[in-house]
Formats: C-alpha cells, structure tokens, sequence
C-alpha cells in the first residue's frame, strides 16, 4: 500500500510560489517529489491552477471598443473566407419573422 503523503505548511508554500512564478505542474512534482495529479489536485485546493503566464493580457488601456464593422475587426474576421474584401452589411440585414 502507498504511504499516505502528509501536506506540510512548508510544501504548500514552495508549491502555491512555484506555480505563482510561472512553474508548471511537471516542474513543481519533480521538485516536491510527488505525481503531477498529486500536485494538481493541492493546487486545486489553493486556486493555483493557473500559472501567471496562462492570465490573459490586461484589455487596452481605454480604447473604447470598436463599432461592429469596423474595417480592422471586419477584416480579420472575413480574411481567408469567400467575404474577403466585401464590406459590411450596414445597414443590418433585416429579420426574417
């Protein structure tokens, strides 16, 4: 039978820095000498699972959004499509009922 891991103050610590400093969960089970599910599931517990790196980037400093149509998100949406290069439908397309 598998000896019972016991979670110290300590461990907690070095796993909850490690992951907070970008390590991921392969990189925090060889140092703690523990299974990576092992070390995921303590990191579950704590809402470590992400590292900083997984955050999404901070939005555009006070850009207000751009109105619908707008060539830049227009394009990118229609680029590599049959819609390339047509513009957008303004005014909407009206509703069907």
């Amino acid at each position: 039978m598998p000896e019972r891991l016991i979670w110290s103050p300590p461990r907690d610590l070095q796993m909850r820095r490690m992951r907070i400093e970008g390590a991921s969960w392969d990189e925090i089970a060889t140092e703690l000498r523990l299974s990576r599910r092992c070390v995921i599931e303590r990191g579950r517990i704590f809402g470590v699972l992400k590292r900083a790196a997984d955050e999404p980037p901070a939005p555009d400093g006070g850009r207000a959004p751009l109105p619908a149509g707008h060539h830049a998100s227009w394009g990118a949406l229609t680029a590599e499509t049959t819609l390339r290069g047509q513009t957008y439908p303004w005014p909407p397309l009206a509703h069907e009922v």
